[in-house]
């Protein structure tokens, strides 16, 4: 910041204090869902009024436009960044009519499975060119087809959805800038009236036109992510990099004195707000800032620290910042990052920009794409404005792999059978892979399925708009448009399946302290009867202690995934891209496994990420990050989450130095990405005791930051029960 030690931390301004408030009241009067039933309305409609349309593509693109057209704007007292859902009361027949859609007429719509969202849109298009600059391109597309051939036929109606949705877009804008001139003209503040004035002066022009003020780009920035998230009816876009292409706006508003650094982070702090307005409890909305760009030159600006003050303003469980570490990143940034974490805010989490770019060249993207990436939603990276990844796709639980081995059963019956006869470790582990080649190839048939009937079924033209190279194709993301079509398995449970393959490797096939069957016999028990197991296995060597009798193991269970991805392919042809992390998974999986081999409970949670499982560490945070860091990252581009929990100090900022120093030697090491909590276990405690003191208080899960009150009595014992590491 000018003038000032970027590392220190900055007090919001009184407006967004206010407007935090606000939020905060509204996301617990709506519980933290924000399901929207004017939305909803509007699409039902749409869809049965266009049905004498008939073309499927068209229909979609025209029922995104509608929806965006008929959407009741709202904007609030002290509000300068416009756009969210208003939730006007419906009438007795308005609901009436969406419960026959929902019991009745859905049904007979195409649907429309796999995952969506998870990406950044190509906002330097939403800023440089305008709904205006993409409907040009459409209209020089469109000129060229010929109708007399049934593909560019098609070529014309995805275009013509296309323009169908822009449509809906301006509209919007258009009645965001009428309510700002109503609510102008009877305002009794003049302020606020010059205000209302300038959003509706903005909204007149983005994102209908290009940009050409701060303000502007972020209005057209912020507005571009909600018309994705209503119109499309999905949630998780990512804002990309916002340090990066709003950097020339800012620039030149500085030097004529169009805007102040205060009055630009005012903007910054209501737009991580608005992501808390419209975006329910549990997922993950932000930007990822710094990074290197394609010439290996360091992207750290004065709107990297900006955006990273945003955490300590807003304090809520959005966005989801995080820092792009390289080795030439000024540690400015890192002191930062580090003081917001000492204060218990759960962001920035790290990335390390080094091995996540490495990877996607790996994956064959140039370089300039390769180092445009965001996470998508947690930590799973996809390619900035080019991305129809399905990320997290399928979720895959590594010790029910090898539970369908042993003959052990999940919870619903799956799995199971007789045991195998194995006399070496060495013939488990080649069983082992089988098994997981086999859920893999199942995984990505059924995503591949979903793919398929995506490409008749589904559509979504708005999105196609900015996500290349759906245009230049003349074809829907849905029907293989955009440039990369990954998908992104991610596997579940490292760390306990580690810790059981070196418990049964000691104690079946080195001291021969009990049979595999016995070892079976226990953990359908759940150990109950089975003491002298339980002990053994709990003295075996634990992932996390930097000892590389289970350490080594990673870089084997890791190649075998690798491998048994490289060979499998998208319905598109692109790469299976696989990831070691799991949002909530661990806790919903860890419910469906009996205990395991490492003396995990029955249905514990699962490790809640490639860490070490919860509580292991023994050696503090050094052994931990080393044993994290034994294995090559540089592959698992669908994401990995290390997280690490230190204990509080009663000095915060004597935490920054040695906690950087951790953070830094994980990076400097190849770790892929870490996140911190600092929160003691009694002030989780606390919380759970008197949640009604404690409805801010947000944590880190595994890889997304929720709010601790709301999380269910079993997340809380698993957050609680992670070491509490001492620095």
């Amino acid at each position: 910041m000018q003038n000032i030690d970027a590392s220190q931390l900055t007090d919001a301004t009184e407006r967004i204090v206010t407007l935090r408030a606000q939020a905060l009241e509204h996301m617990h009067r709506h519980h933290g869902d924000y399901t929207n039933h004017e939305l909803a309305l509007l699409a039902s409609r749409s869809w049965l009024n266009s049905t004498p349309t008939c073309q499927h593509m068209l229909r979609r693109g025209m029922m995104a436009g509608d929806i965006l057209r008929g959407l009741t704007p709202i904007i609030d007292e002290h509000e300068l960044v416009v756009g969210k859902y208003a939730y006007p009361p419906m009438t007795d027949e308005e609901k009436l009519e969406l419960e026959l859609w929902n019991n009745v007429a859905q049904a007979a719509m195409n649907q429309a499975p796999g995952q969506r969202a998870h990406m950044a849109i190509d906002y330097s298009r939403v800023l440089t060119e305008g709904v205006q600059g993409v409907r040009a391109i459409i209209t020089r597309f469109r000129a060229r087809l010929d109708l007399s051939r049934p593909e560019e036929l098609e070529h014309d109606y995805f275009y013509r959805g296309c323009e169908a949705a822009l449509d809906g877009m301006v509209a919007l804008a258009g009645k965001y800038a009428d309510l700002a001139e109503q609510q102008a003209a009877r305002a009794a503040d003049p302020q606020r009236q010059t205000e209302l004035y300038e959003i509706a002066r903005i909204c007149r022009k983005v994102p209908e036109f290009p940009a050409e003020t701060f303000a502007e780009a972020v209005q057209a920035m912020h507005f571009a992510t909600f018309c994705m998230c209503a119109g499309n009816q999905m949630l998780l876009f990512q804002l990309g990099r916002p340090d990066q292409y709003l950097w020339s706006f800012y620039q030149r508003d500085i030097a004529v004195g169009r805007i102040t650094p205060e009055s630009a982070q005012e903007l910054i702090d209501c737009v991580a707000i608005l992501l808390n307005e419209y975006t329910p409890r549990g997922l993950a909305v932000g930007w990822l800032v710094c990074g290197r760009d394609e010439y290996g030159r360091d992207c750290t600006n004065e709107l990297s620290y900006m955006f990273t003050q945003a955490v300590g303003h807003v304090r809520m469980a959005y966005p989801a910042c995080g820092i792009c570490w390289h080795a030439d990143i000024p540690p400015a940034i890192l002191q930062l990052a580090g003081r917001l974490l000492a204060r218990g805010y759960s962001h920035p989490a790290i990335f390390n920009d080094e091995v996540i770019t490495r990877g996607l060249l790996r994956l064959g993207l140039s370089h300039r794409d390769a180092c445009q990436y965001i996470h998508s939603a947690c930590v799973e990276i996809t390619p900035i404005a080019l991305s129809n990844v399905y990320v997290a796709s399928p979720y895959i639980n590594l010790v029910q792999c090898l539970h369908d081995l042993l003959g052990i059963p999940a919870s619903d019956g799956s799995g199971g059978g007789d045991l195998p006869e194995i006399n070496t470790f060495a013939e488990l582990l080649r069983k082992f892979r089988h098994i997981l080649e086999e859920n893999i190839a199942a995984g990505v048939r059924g995503e591949n399925r979903n793919m398929m009937i995506r490409s008749s079924g589904g559509g979504f033209p708005l999105l196609s708009c900015f996500v290349n190279d759906c245009l230049a194709r003349g074809r829907d993301i849905d029907q293989g448009g955009a440039r990369v079509n990954w998908i992104e398995p991610s596997f579940v449970g490292l760390a306990n399946l580690l810790d059981s393959l070196a418990a049964i490797r000691q104690f079946v096939f080195t001291e021969r302290l009990f049979t595999l069957a016995h070892l079976r016999d226990a953990l359908l028990a759940n150990y109950n009867g089975y003491d002298e197991v339980k002990m053994a296995v709990e003295r075996a060597p634990k992932y996390g202690n930097d000892d590389d009798r289970v350490d080594a193991l990673a870089q084997v269970i890791i190649d075998m995934i690798i491998h048994s991805c490289e060979g499998q392919r998208s319905y598109w042809g692109d790469a299976i891209v696989p990831g070691l992390f799991c949002w909530i998974m661990h806790y919903v999986l860890g419910l469906e496994t009996s205990a395991s081999a490492d003396g995990r409970a029955s249905k514990f949670p699962l490790a809640d990420g490639s860490g070490p499982a919860q509580g292991r560490e023994r050696h503090g945070p050094t052994a931990s990050v080393l044993s994290a860091t034994k294995w090559n990252h540089t592959p698992m581009i669908g994401g990995i989450a290390v997280n690490m929990r230190f204990a509080p100090m009663s000095n915060i900022d004597s935490l920054v130095p040695p906690m950087c120093q951790v953070l830094e030697t994980f990076m400097r090491l190849g770790g892929f990405e870490a996140q911190v909590n600092v929160v003691s276990a009694e002030t989780l405690r606390a919380a759970q005791a008197h949640p009604e003191q404690h409805r801010d208080l947000v944590v880190r899960i595994a890889g997304y930051s929720d709010y601790f009150v709301s999380l269910t009595p079993e997340l809380q014992a698993e957050v609680i029960s992670r070491s509490e590491l001492e620095l």
